[in-house]
């Protein structure tokens, strides 16, 4: 019999929340357990699409698209720019960059934080409001459990996240260049 990936992980997610993350051995709430924070932002509509890279990049070329015919109609009220047609049509090219580059940013900084709460050895939790914080400490087993889901899932999803924000920054980087040094004229 063998699993695939997905099915590993089912187990262990059910093992975990069966036998460790039980009231009477772990005091944090459930929506505050790491595991059970990994499973919550995995179901989130926007937040699932970089589990897949074709898809987060679909997904970010469609806002991109959205996003230069919004700065395209934005662009024309310029008297500047109907001088220059190539301007015109760069420049919205250009700052629309901006869109999916700060989709890139949410959606790594929501998993990045997923990812040190499954990695880190202590969770701090808050059982009723932000001035009672308490500091668990991680069982070994526990540790290790999350550390395999944070490796094995969350991990790869970074490194997609990191690599399409390295394109979309040379992109803007470059545009920024060309309009700098204004090769046309």
């Amino acid at each position: 019999m063998t699993l695939n990936l997905s099915g590993v992980m089912e187990i262990i997610l059910h093992f975990h929340n069966y036998y460790f993350m039980n009231d009477s051995k772990c005091p944090v709430p459930r929506e505050q357990q790491p595991t059970n924070e990994y499973i919550e932002l995995s179901k989130s509509i926007i937040f699932s699409w970089p589990k897949t890279k074709k898809s987060l990049i679909v997904v970010l070329i469609k806002f991109w698209a959205g996003a230069f015919v919004l700065f395209l109609f934005i662009s024309s009220g310029s008297i500047y720019f109907k001088t220059s047609l190539l301007k015109y049509i760069l420049l919205s090219f250009f700052s629309s960059l901006s869109i999916p580059f700060l989709i890139t940013i949410r959606l790594y900084l929501g998993w990045n934080h997923v990812f040190k709460r499954l990695t880190s050895e202590k969770v701090e939790y808050e059982e009723s409001g932000w001035y009672d914080g308490q500091v668990w400490i991680k069982p070994l087993f526990l540790k290790e459990k999350e550390s395999l889901i944070a490796s094995i899932e969350v991990k790869p999803i970074l490194k997609n996240l990191i690599q399409i924000f390295s394109i979309i920054s040379v992109l803007a980087l470059s545009g920024i260049l060309f309009f700098q040094y204004n090769y046309f004229k």
